[in-house]
């Protein structure tokens, strides 16, 4: 695997990704990588730049297991409070498969750094090299609180923020927030008082039906 040192939103993302496919944070539909196949849709869904000596080499019951056990180092690892200790576990990552960094010309002929790991390393320690590396970019360029819980109140998941404006406020922005969002529009609706005095909830006729051609929002399930 090659990556730009510079580029910390890549393996901020991966972090992100991989801690939200517990079953933790996926209650509604349990545990994401459920098998080595599952491991593999995961690679290639987050376009995660892993690099093997064998192209066509799956994922084994062996990376599985090891993937799972990066997983549960980085969940504690994020809710760490302590900046310092951040940067000595992601320093620990970085070490684990990377065996750079170099200096190379990009594709537009400017000279950049980059990191490497070792394509005869394990899948795991590989993901750990990238995870680390673009923790500490984090934590260099931006802030500590750019590593953040899930706003929502009903997910415990977690995301490093690397948005320009920094005001992310979920780990999967199209589901939590717009479930959040269902719920406060049905909160809403309920309470409102209906035109002949009744709250919608215990009204009668329109109060109680809903008003004609009117829906309630989808019920968005993770």
């Amino acid at each position: 695997m090659k990556f730009l040192f510079s580029d910390y939103a890549l393996g901020a993302g991966v972090a992100t990704d991989l801690v939200n496919t517990s079953a933790l944070v996926r209650r509604s539909t349990g545990e994401m990588l459920v098998d080595p196949a599952a491991l593999d849709r995961f690679l290639v869904e987050y376009e995660v730049p892993v690099d093997t000596t064998d192209p066509a080499r799956q994922a084994t019951e062996e990376d599985l297991e090891e993937v799972l056990a990066l997983r549960g180092e980085l969940r504690a690892l994020l809710e760490s409070d302590s900046e310092d200790q951040v940067v000595t576990g992601a320093n620990a990552l970085v070490r684990q498969a990377s065996v750079g960094p170099f200096l190379e010309r990009d594709g537009d002929g400017r000279w950049q750094w980059y990191v490497t790991t070792d394509p005869a390393a394990p899948l795991a320690q590989q993901l750990a090299a990238l995870i680390g590396t673009g923790l500490l970019g984090v934590l260099r360029t931006l802030r500590h609180d750019r590593i953040r819980h899930c706003a929502s109140p009903v997910c415990d998941g977690m995301f490093v923020d690397t948005s320009k404006a920094g005001r992310r406020r979920y780990c999967m922005p199209e589901l939590c927030g717009n479930r959040l969002n269902v719920a406060k529009h049905r909160a809403r609706r309920l309470s409102a008082p209906e035109p002949n005095g009744t709250a919608e909830a215990g009204g009668t006729g329109r109060g109680a039906a809903g008003a004609a051609g009117t829906q309630d929002a989808p019920d968005l399930k993770g």
